[in-house]
Parts: structure tokens; C-alpha cells; sequence
């Protein structure tokens, strides 16, 4: 891959941008901090040559977002401590600061450089490389990372065997790496249980496996409970083959360390000796219940939405923000209110997919409307669902966001104006800024995500509609031979109940599967020899075969669903650029991204036809993500307006709380 092939020039002037790598023209402008005393001299800054670095250390690591989320949090403070200590006005996070009551980590004065930017880019250099190496040590792809990190730490002129602590005399690199040490000692009692390699402690599955390769779902006990995936290899979103039987990640992640979550409203709740810890327990209320119309409903929608993976059925649409996303989505008001989960059916779209966006009549940037752009629904719902899945050779959400900011600041017409105002910023003061607080609010959206997760323990599509479809339909009581009142609702053209004049496909050889349920969906990976050749498409299967749009060996994420990690991460995201740029609006009133004709698909043969995603706001992004995971076969409707609301609700509280520190008053 591309991406695992990056070597330091790359990490100067590169561009990594979800499952593909692509190499972008990079600049940017040469003015100085207002706090700096020398001016910046730098293609880009260190800080961002290192967020290359940590990115593919993601990239060659395990699958794991909410560890991911950490780091990406650490690595930026660590570099944003760095930086700060050399500020007349800022605060420090972790340097000379004790935190989570009791850790504590010393900042002896030592005298000030005389030049302030060279220092802070050794400092920064150090405490970034110490905890990379740290980090990944134990990673698949740890030799990768770490080429990547010596490289870069020789290139800008550093002595990779510097392991010096001793910061007393002014050395920035010892400086750099006493704080790697205490980010590397603070990750040891915070909550994670790093030591014990993330495992889990408390939490116990409550349902059998399912196994997605044998017919339905016969051995679920709770059908409101979560289930195991039990394949004969699992092969995680960054492409890692990891055993059979996969337990559930980071129940228990509500219990770390958080960056703003202190003071937001949380219930905490025990099971099996564990109190986990729910944030915004007014918003992530009890999710639908097995038997409820909302479950029911739901789920089906999941099911429904299957059938629209195939460009082959003539439909096309305008996915163009001349059609698509809405200035609205930035108010609440956009959604139905989290415990509304019958409002959530009329929220969407049921039968043609998508949500109430209804796009912009012009670009803010130029005056002009939006260039419609039509393309196949099939192509546009396939490339969603791979590209905002983050695999595999990706980054996992938060780090996906981590690369949309980075090409933010390479356009053209960007100014790093912080909150839009005042003079810009340089680029090494605007990407410390950045990274600190977009880190901090993917680390609280994966510790608020998961801790619902583990409470509710909710289960993945795959598990509800082929058990519902295991006991029947439950629109129609005079049919009898197929209904039952907790089964799956019909909808004439995408759920029905298989006739004796049904191909022998659906019915069996000896019509033993008549009175039971089909759906038009994609066909699934068993259609696939060739992932390069072969579309599986979208026809009339059994129920009890439905898959996700997914690989066969991961069919879906080895953790509860409720609620959506990427809808959390992604609000949260989207709420911090809109703050810290001061527009909802990309530069230029666009951002996009071309998915190449039969290139880019890696699921199966695709797209048809090139096919530009495109977002006008940081909103519609976000939305975009949401809408994708249940395309995806990932989550229904009530995993996703919660996670959309919790994520709204953090990333203002890790801005405002960021602003402070920017500020020096904590």
C-alpha cells in the first residue's frame, strides 16, 4: 500500500486522506506566531510532520478507536506542552500540572532559550518520537513506524539516541523527552488499563456468538444484547488478522481520564462488580427494545437501505451540496430529541435513503451554485460506506479527522485565524492549537461513546435482523405460517415473505423455506471471488442470509452499537473546526474527495464512474458519516442521533476548555 511505503519526503509535503494516499501540493504561509521571536522557516510545521507519523503508527496498529482516540490526544498535549512551555501566556496540560487528582508531573524552571522556535521544535521533536516509539512498540507494524520516526527525527537534525531527562541546563530535547516520560507514566493509572494490554476487567458477554457464515441466527438468548462475531478469521479495519472469537473493545473506557468531561451531567450504573459510567445519560437514554416498533423499525431500515448498493438499478442522484447537506444541521433543532426514537423513522428517508438535507442554492466563497454532480445511488452509498469506514490501511475515525484538518490548512485560501479573527497565526501555533484540542475531543467522544456502549451492550444489525427474520414477519397476523408479532416488519419491495412461486433460490429445492422471509438487499460477500472483478449486486435473498456491506472476514465492529462512535466522533469534530476556523464552511466552500472509477472500492468492483464526494460545511461531513454507517449495515437510526447529539455537546466543551489553557487561565 501507498501508504505503508511513506518515507520522510512524503511526511514533508504529504497528504494521507482515508483508504487512499495521495500526495498533495503543500506550502503554506512562512509567518511567525505571535508569540515566537523567530520567524517560521519550514515547508510545514514539525508539529504536523510528526501527525504524519503518528497517523501511519494508527495505520499499522490494530483497529482499536478508542486507544487510537487517546493517543491522538496525548501525542498532540505532549507536543502542545511543548510548545506552551515557551509561551509568556499559555498553560501547560500535563507539564508542571497534576492531574486526575493525584499525578503529578514536575516543570523545574530552567533558563529560556534565545531562540524560541528552535527550541520548541526539538522539545516538540522529542516528546512526539519518545512517545511514538512508546506507543506503537507493541504494534503489527512497529518496524514501519519506527523507520518512519527515526527518519524524521535525523532529518530535522536530531540525535535519535538522545535519551536525556535532564532539562535543568535549557536542553529542549531532554525537555521533549521528560515529557514523553510523563504522558508515558499518566497513560499507566488513567483509567485504560495499558498495562494489562486494554483488556477488560469486569465486563461479561451475555450471548452465545453468532456466526455469520451459518444461516440466520439460531443461538441468541437476549436479542437486546450485543453478540460476538465468530468467524473463521478475523481480519480487523486496518487489515490485521486477529484470531476468531473477538471480545468486545473498551467496555469499561467510561472510567478514563477525560480532557472536559469533569462536570458533565453522567449517571453511573453497575453490572458484575463494574460501575460503568454514562455520560449524558439524558441523551443516551435506554435504547428501543427487542419487540418495540422503534426496534422493529429500525433495524428493518438497516435491511431496507441494503438494497440501495447497486448502480445497476438506474437510479441516479445530484450528490452535489447543491442537493446535499443543509446550513440547519448545525441547530438541534435539525434532529428529533434523543429519547424520540419513533421520530427518528420520519427523520430519514425510509425507502429512498439519505435525510431532510435539502443543500445550498450557492457556494458562500465564489457567490455561485454548486456544479451538480449525478451519479449512480448505487455508486454514491458504496463509496459512503468504504470511505467513511475507515479500512482498511486507515487511520480509524478520529485520526480520519485528524486528516481533514490537515488538508484544511493546505488550501489555498485558508487563513489561520483563530475563531476566524484577528492576525493569522503561524503554522506551528495553528497546528499545536488544532491538534491539542481536536485531539481532546476525539479522546472524550471515544470515553462518552464507549461508556454508553458498555452499559447498554446493544447489538449490531446482523444480530436483529436475522433474528427477527428468524421468527417471521410481523405486519400481517392472517398470514400465519410466517407471522410473529417480534419479527421484522414487511415493506412491499424490499421485505416479503417468500411464496411457492419464488425461484428455488429462495424457496429451497423443496420449498421448505416458503412462509419465510426475504429482502431485496446486496447479495453479500460469498458472491465476491474476486474483490477486483466481482459486484456481488442487489437482489431477493433470505432474510437469514442478510449481511452488511462488508468483508466476509468482519462483517462488523467487534464492540456494541449504541451509540455510533463515528456519529460521537464526527459531530464533535465538525463542532471544533466550526469553532476554531470561526465558519461551518470548508475553504472555498467545498471539500471533497474523487473515489476513481473501479479504483477505489475495496469491498468489491467500483464505483462505476468516478464519484466526488462532496461537503460545503463540517456539518455535512459529519452527517455524511452517519448516513454511511447504516448504509454500511452498521447501526440503525437510534445508535446514530444520539451519538450526532453527545458529539454536539463535547466538542464545544473541549473548545471552550482549550480556549482557557490558549489563554493561561488554568
Amino acid at each position: 500500500m501507498l501508504g505503508r511505503q511513506l518515507r520522510v519526503g512524503a511526511l514533508k509535503c504529504g497528504m494521507i486522506f482515508g483508504a487512499c494516499a495521495f500526495l498533495a501540493a503543500c506550502g503554506g504561509d512562512k509567518s511567525s506566531s505571535s508569540n515566537d521571536n523567530n520567524a517560521e522557516t519550514r515547508e510545514t510545521s514539525v508539529a504536523r510532520q510528526w501527525s504524519e507519523v503518528f497517523l501511519q503508527g494508527i495505520r499499522n496498529d490494530f483497529a482499536r478507536p478508542t486507544v487510537h482516540a487517546r493517543n491522538l490526544f496525548h501525542i498532540s498535549s505532549a507536543m502542545y506542552d511543548a510548545w506552551a512551555v515557551y509561551d509568556p501566556t499559555a498553560s501547560t496540560y500535563l507539564l508542571g500540572k497534576t492531574l486526575g487528582g493525584d499525578f503529578s508531573c514536575d516543570l523545574d524552571s530552567f533558563p529560556m532559550p534565545a531562540n524560541t522556535l528552535a527550541a520548541r521544535e526539538e522539545a516538540i521533536s522529542y516528546a512526539a518520537y519518545k512517545l511514538i516509539k512508546y506507543r506503537w512498540r507493541l504494534s503489527p507494524g512497529v518496524l514501519d513506524t519506527d523507520d518512519l520516526a527515526n527518519e524524521l527525527l535525523e532529518e530535522l537534525g536530531y540525535d535519535t539516541e538522545n535519551v536525556s531527562t535532564d532539562y535543568l541546563d535549557g536542553s529542549p530535547a531532554a525537555l521533549g523527552n521528560h515529557i514523553a516520560a510523563c504522558y508515558i507514566a499518566f497513560g499507566l493509572q488513567d483509567g485504560s488499563n495499558e498495562a494489562g494490554f486494554f483488556q477488560n476487567n469486569y465486563y461479561t458477554e451475555r450471548n452465545p456468538p453468532i456466526s455469520p457464515l451459518v444461516s440466520g441466527n439460531p443461538n441468541i438468548v437476549d436479542m437486546d444484547i450485543w453478540q460476538r462475531i465468530q468467524l473463521p478469521q478475523f481480519i480487523d479495519q486496518s487489515g490485521n488478522a486477529i484470531g476468531s472469537n473477538i471480545p468486545h473493545l473498551s467496555p469499561e473506557w467510561g472510567q478514563v481520564e477525560s480532557f472536559s468531561l469533569e462536570g458533565a451531567p453522567k449517571a453511573t450504573y453497575q453490572r458484575g462488580g463494574f460501575n460503568y459510567q454514562v455520560y449524558f445519560p439524558d441523551i443516551a437514554v435506554t435504547p428501543p427494545r427487542f419487540g418495540s416498533d422503534e426496534f422493529k423499525q429500525g433495524f428493518s431500515m438497516v435491511a431496507i437501505w441494503s438494497s440501495m448498493l447497486d448502480q445497476a438499478d438506474g437510479v441516479m442522484i445530484d450528490i452535489s451540496p447543491n442537493k446535499l447537506g443543509s446550513a440547519d444541521n448545525a441547530d438541534l433543532s435539525y434532529y428529533p430529541a434523543p429519547e424520540n426514537f419513533a421520530g427518528y423513522n420520519v427523520f430519514y428517508n425510509r425507502l429512498a435513503g439519505g435525510d431532510p438535507s435539502t443543500g445550498y442554492a450557492v457556494n458562500p466563497s465564489t457567490g455561485e451554485p454548486y456544479e451538480p454532480q449525478m451519479v449512480p445511488l448505487g455508486d454514491y452509498t458504496r463509496v459512503l460506506a468504504e470511505f467513511w469506514a475507515d479500512g482498511p490501511d486507515s487511520e480509524t475515525p478520529p485520526g480520519h479527522w485528524f486528516t481533514i484538518i490537515n488538508k484544511v490548512s493546505e488550501h489555498p485560501e485558508f487563513e489561520r485565524r483563530f475563531e476566524g479573527v484577528g492576525s493569522p497565526l503561524g503554522d506551528l501555533e495553528w497546528d499545536i492549537k488544532n491538534y491539542f484540542v481536536l485531539g481532546a475531543a476525539m479522546h472524550d467522544s471515544a470515553i462518552a461513546a464507549w461508556g454508553i456502549k458498555g452499559w447498554y451492550d446493544y447489538p449490531r444489525a446482523i444480530s436483529a435482523v436475522r433474528g427477527m427474520c428468524d421468527l417471521g414477519q410481523s405486519s400481517d397476523p392472517s398470514l400465519v405460517g410466517s407471522y410473529h408479532k417480534d419479527g421484522i416488519p414487511l415493506e412491499p419491495g424490499f421485505i416479503e415473505v417468500i411464496t411457492p412461486s419464488d425461484p428455488t433460490s429462495l424457496r429451497g429445492g423443496s420449498s421448505q423455506h416458503v412462509d419465510k422471509i426475504k429482502v431485496l438487499a446486496w447479495k453479500g460477500p460469498q458472491f465476491i471471488n474476486n474483490p477486483e472483478t466481482d459486484q456481488a449486486g442487489v437482489d431477493w435473498i433470505q432474510c437469514r442470509k442478510w449481511w452488511p456491506y462488508q468483508r466476509a472476514s468482519f462483517v462488523t465492529p467487534p464492540f456494541a452499537g449504541y451509540v455510533s462512535g463515528h456519529s460521537t466522533f464526527s459531530r464533535a469534530a465538525a463542532e471544533v473546526q466550526t469553532l476554531i476556523t470561526g465558519s461551518a464552511y470548508f475553504p472555498g466552500g467545498k471539500s471533497s474527495f474523487v473515489a476513481k472509477q473501479n479504483a477505489f472500492l475495496v469491498f468489491e468492483k467500483g464505483p462505476s464512474q468516478d464519484v466526488t464526494l462532496e461537503w460545503a460545511t463540517y456539518y455535512d461531513a459529519s452527517d455524511q458519516t452517519s448516513l454511511s454507517r447504516i448504509w454500511g449495515g452498521i447501526h440503525p437510526p437510534a445508535d446514530d442521533i444520539p451519538g450526532r447529539v453527545i458529539g454536539s455537546k463535547i466538542g464545544p466543551r473541549a473548545f471552550e476548555l482549550a480556549k482557557k489553557y490558549y489563554k493561561g487561565e488554568m
